[in-house]
């Protein structure tokens, strides 16, 4: 349909607008509750960009309505009583920005900004980290650089071998998830050049995502096999806050039709156990999948 003179037609966010230059719309004409049911079943995304349409927008769409809807059913467990926001908006942006420590303190939880989709990173603690009870072979240390009270150093081992497990519930449905193992390298970092790192993550029941990764940065991305032949391998990247990162692979969330409620994760090195040292491990965090 050809668009009157004078009219902006924008597109933005998934939400297409006609606005005409009176930014006065047949919407303008519902009642502002009304309107704000309207944008709840967008994004928090689209919200920001309905606010700035009209007033009668930017107030409907910055209303409790809407961002009621973007919230995590569970969000009142999450706040300590003492936190207190003066709207829903605010709280929203609070758990995207300002990530809060779940299950005592050893995991993390925070809101995708864009989608609101949920997020997780499960600190070392609450990793299975083989030897990581021998300080011979891991200490745990506090880290002021870490959200947790301590992360875990390792000091020698020539069997690597992290696990972790969690609740797929805590997680959003019908949504493609990654996830990172988070870490940083000290100064005695050494063993894991071309060592190639048997990395998997999947739903349990499910035939899982596998690969192999490195936690050396100066690989080119290949490892060479003892068989002469070669494999790739996913290599760090840094991260804003400082650390680093690989990841594991990818999963769907695909609520009810799954065999577990679970999500099982790994890394291991435990073929050629030659002596590895120099890693400090935060965590394992899992968002969603970035769209390739």
């Amino acid at each position: 349909m050809e668009k009157n003179r004078g009219d902006d037609s924008r597109s933005k966010g998934g939400i297409k607008m006609i606005v005409s230059d009176s930014s006065s719309s047949s919407f303008d004409s519902l009642p502002e509750d009304c309107i704000s049911k309207i944008i709840s079943f967008t994004s928090s995304r689209d919200a920001c960009v309905v606010a700035s349409v009209s007033k009668t927008f930017k107030s409907a769409g910055n209303s409790d309505i809407v961002w009621e809807k973007f919230l995590p059913p569970e969000y009142p467990s999450l706040i300590p009583p003492y936190r207190v926001f003066s709207s829903k908006k605010k709280l929203y942006f609070s758990l995207c920005d300002d990530p809060v420590l779940i299950d005592d303190g050893k995991k993390s939880f925070w809101l995708e900004k864009s989608s609101g989709k949920k997020c997780i990173m499960l600190s070392a603690m609450s990793l299975s980290i083989i030897w990581g009870d021998t300080p011979h072979y891991w200490k745990w240390i506090p880290s002021p650089e870490s959200m947790f009270e301590t992360v875990a150093e390792l000091i020698d081992v020539c069997w690597f071998e992290i696990r972790g497990r969690t609740n797929i519930r805590v997680l959003s449905p019908r949504t493609r998830y990654s996830g990172y193992i988070v870490f940083k390298q000290v100064d005695e970092f050494y063993g894991f050049e071309d060592v190639a790192i048997e990395a998997a993550i999947g739903v349990v029941g499910q035939e899982p995502c596998r690969r192999f990764i490195c936690f050396d940065e100066d690989m080119n991305g290949q490892f060479i096999r003892r068989d002469g032949g070669r494999m790739n391998t996913v290599k760090p990247k840094g991260r804003d806050d400082g650390w680093m990162e690989i990841e594991l692979g990818e999963f769907f969330n695909e609520e009810g039709l799954m065999n577990s409620d679970e999500i099982e994760m790994s890394a291991l090195e435990t073929k050629q156990l030659n002596w590895k040292s120099g890693l400090i491990i935060q965590g394992i965090e899992i968002r969603p999948a970035i769209i390739r």
